[in-house]
């Protein structure tokens, strides 16, 4: 209990959480800027490599929800354990990779054993300080998770310009011995429970949702429905999920409670948090291999300019933390959203010279706008609904999040290879003898069209000016996604200011 733990234990035990928790959210972001040097170190292609992001948020996503099992199953302190210990040693794996294959395996086990450790850390807080003190404990777990997101870009930047980009996992190795050293000492264990689980649930859930993310990563390589095995991969996805929604309906101890959907705001805020996590790491993939292949940024630089969206989404949190309960939650969501499309309006305009200024502030009021969305929508969609659904429908809203995030990715950067295709083929068209243009760059000796290195340098740079409107039509569409989702707000009903004062959520028992 709480009042048994000195103040000294206290400490320890949220100093060692607190690294376990850092050191997983560091992960989501601080791959990004070293994604195009393992580009080249593994010979992956633009799609390919996105893997190394998609294939750690997936299996987050579907392992997430067997926290509150295993911990009851085999005591919360033992899973905490090996989570940290395997995932500091699938980051070293990651590290040590030497194929695209190879990384790819090892981050799906990171996402394995990394799914726990969030949820796990929130659990451990909770217990080890009073009931009155829960408020303060959950601002440091906050403070914790945005940490990650906001050291991530230059901590990555920084490590891949002075060392290599294997240093991006090779650094989660002290944070994993000391959040070890700190759990085995002083977290205590909790009693064990057998608890049933529906693993065909889970299994069936499972399949479906890994069936499309590989449908998504492969369609564009792959040709998509020309291709056996996209065909294959899409009647996995509908078949299982056929089943799963099935199988949900008529068994009595169902993985997910169908019930827990009849709460309008829950259901609604689902959808809502899904267009979040497409907008919270899609953009994070995209802004890297456009600052460093287009605009010939150091990968270092690459990292400081991202940095600030993460201080941006920290201020914006800390605002509505102190708001949030005088304010109609559903006015600051609307604010957010607001923001994020005027920030993705903004990177709609960009140019190969668009300067520092415009891409750190464009970062910032996105960052607030994520910060004004992510708090008042978590509290909406949880403001009414029974306690009985609350563990369920947390862990039901984180993978609704991951599962954006990775969709998020894989879409836009299919996008971005198709109409970076479409934009060659053209813009090509204009370069024609009798265009003037192409006779005056010519005449002063930019193009020499009479040598092969001549057309090579001309067709670099077609392609060049295709891709990078490619990169503005993908920001585009998250706009008008964003967009999309401002009607939704609609549906949201008011909670009374008895529910919306609620205790924090507990994702994991």
């Amino acid at each position: 209990m709480p009042t048994e733990i000195t103040a000294s234990q206290r400490l320890w035990i949220t100093i060692s959480v607190m690294l376990a928790t850092i050191m997983q959210a560091l992960d989501t972001t601080i791959a990004n800027v070293a994604l195009p040097h393992m580009q080249g170190s593994v010979g992956a292609t633009q799609d390919q490599i996105s893997w190394v992001l998609t294939s750690y948020i997936v299996a987050a996503a579907i392992c997430m929800p067997l926290t509150g099992f295993l911990s009851a199953r085999f005591g919360r302190k033992q899973i905490f354990i090996w989570s940290v210990i395997g995932f500091t040693l699938a980051s070293m794996m990651c590290g040590a990779a030497q194929n695209l294959t190879q990384i790819v395996l090892f981050r799906l086990l990171q996402g394995v054993f990394g799914a726990a450790l969030v949820p796990l850390s929130q659990s451990v807080l909770l217990d080890a300080y009073p009931k009155e003190k829960h408020g303060a404990a959950m601002a440091l777990w906050g403070i914790g998770v945005m940490v990650g997101p906001i050291l991530g870009p230059s901590l990555g930047g920084y490590l891949t310009e002075y060392y290599n980009w294997r240093w991006v996992f090779y650094i989660n190795l002290p944070f994993g011995l000391l959040a070890w050293l700190g759990i085995s000492m002083f977290v205590r264990e909790t009693p064990l429970e057998y608890k049933k689980f529906d693993w065909f649930g889970f299994w069936l859930l499972s399949l479906s949702i890994g069936a499309l993310q590989m449908l998504l990563d492969r369609g564009e390589s792959q040709d998509w429905f020309h291709s056996q095995e996209i065909v294959i991969e899409t009647i996995l996805a509908v078949g299982a999920m056929y089943m799963f929604v099935a199988h949900i309906l008529t068994s009595r101890k169902p993985y997910i409670d169908p019930g827990i959907f009849t709460d309008r705001n829950f259901s609604v805020g689902l959808v809502c948090i899904f267009v979040v996590g497409i907008i919270l790491l899609a953009t994070m993939a995209l802004l890297p291999p456009y600052l460093q292949n287009l605009m010939g940024y150091p990968v270092i630089d690459v990292g400081m300019v991202l940095a600030p969206r993460g201080f941006g989404t920290m201020a914006a949190m800390m605002i509505v933390g102190r708001l949030g309960q005088k304010l109609d939650g559903r006015y600051v969501i609307l604010l957010g959203l607001m923001l994020i499309s005027v920030s993705l309006h903004q990177m709609t305009l960009f140019t190969v010279d668009v300067t520092k200024f415009e891409i750190i502030s464009t970062g910032i009021l996105q960052g607030f706008g994520l910060g004004f969305t992510f708090v008042p929508l978590t509290t909406m969609a949880f403001a009414t609904l029974d306690a009985k659904y609350r563990t369920d429908g947390s862990a039901l809203f984180s993978l609704m999040r991951n599962i954006g995030s990775s969709i998020g990715i894989s879409v836009v950067v299919t996008y971005l290879t198709q109409h970076t295709q479409m934009n060659h083929a053209a813009l090509a068209g204009f370069i024609r003898e009798d265009s003037q243009a192409l006779q005056h760059a010519v005449d002063v000796g930019a193009y020499t069209l009479d040598t092969v290195a001549g057309m090579a340098k001309l067709n670099a740079d077609v392609t060049k000016a295709a891709s990078a409107l490619a990169y503005l039509q993908d920001f585009r569409l998250m706009m008008f996604l964003t967009l999309s989702a401002i009607p939704l707000l609609l549906l949201f009903k008011k909670p009374e200011k008895a529910q919306a004062s609620a205790e924090p959520v507990v994702i994991a028992d």
